[in-house]
């Protein structure tokens, strides 16, 4: 018998997609779902939708009456999942037909010691169409050679190369983690470093999602303002990393994430974090690299920064 995946379908303002997205996830070739469905208080009428759609089916289907952001959200579908694994599915993007089943093959032939699965993406824009690969960009970016994979610990920290809506995630791995971390504005780059650091990472070399870029989503938002709640969530994941590093290879992996994180502050003005930044990294034993220095001298010359 294949083991049960939770589908935790998370919407918010996503009206405009919640019937493909859903259409989609019925589609699997794999019948082995559990789906829970949670709207986060829309303003659109993704709730209508969403009921239209789900009618003729039993499906547990969450309407919050107050917006409470994506982690909490998460967690709340995550304490009514049943599966031994799970997929955080945000309502705008598209699962590809063989997505859950080539997943699960993926983890089911590894041991315990693994505790996700994560695979590549085409990027869509609001009509549906492709416009670019997540794997193909980073390699046009120099940013990686290949995929890491195995013990990624230190590749999380300094690379982002994970798709989020392509994992498919060992529940008991994210019960022990205690779900997302509510007090974040977002979730992935801290999940990825809390599960690295005691669960290894497996990777499918397959195109299997479409995840769809809006100038609304988060990712798209990160620096759009001086106290971006984003900003200051990462640099909360960045001292939390520091104090999960064992190794010197652990250590220069984050200075080479703090510097590169200190630039993106630099650069869009985030002048309360620029200083911690600095000091994190000499309490993590390292420095301002020339690239860094540089910019910000850049910056100051023509008045960008203080």
């Amino acid at each position: 018998m294949k083991p049960l995946v939770t589908v935790i379908a998370i919407s918010y303002n996503h009206a405009a997609y919640v019937q493909k997205a859903l259409t989609a996830l019925f589609n699997q070739g794999y019948q082995s779902i559990e789906v829970i469905i949670l709207d986060d208080c829309s303003k659109d009428d993704s709730v209508e939708k969403i009921e239209n759609f789900i009618e003729d089916k039993e499906i547990k289907f969450i309407k919050h009456k107050e917006n409470q952001g994506y982690t909490r959200t998460f967690n709340e579908g995550l304490s009514m999942a049943t599966g031994k694994y799970v997929v955080d599915y945000s309502l705008d993007d598209l699962m590809l037909p063989d997505f859950i089943e080539s997943s699960v093959e993926k983890l089911e032939v590894l041991d315990n010691t693994y505790g996700l699965v994560f695979s590549n993406a085409d990027y869509i824009n609001e009509a549906g169409d492709i416009i670019a690969n997540h794997n193909e960009l980073l390699f046009k970016k120099n940013m990686l050679k290949s995929i890491p994979s195995g013990d990624v610990f230190h590749w999380v920290l300094k690379r982002y190369f994970i798709c989020t809506p392509t994992m498919l995630m060992n529940r008991e791995m994210l019960m022990k983690l205690g779900g997302y971390d509510e007090q974040l504005a977002y979730e992935d780059f801290d999940l990825w470093v809390r599960a690295a650091r005691h669960w290894k990472f497996a990777f499918l070399d397959e195109v299997t999602f479409q995840k769809r870029k809006l100038k609304s989503s988060m990712s798209a938002q990160r620096h759009m303002h001086h106290y971006n709640e984003q900003m200051n969530s990462v640099y909360a994941v960045c001292r939390k990393a520091f104090h999960l590093c064992k190794s010197k290879d652990d250590l220069k992996a984050l200075h080479e994430r703090l510097n590169y994180e200190y630039r993106q502050c630099v650069k869009h003005g985030a002048e309360h974090l620029v200083d911690q930044y600095i000091l994190l990294l000499q309490e993590a034993g390292g420095s301002l690299s020339k690239k860094s220095r540089f910019y910000r001298w850049y910056k100051r010359k023509f008045r960008l920064i203080r």
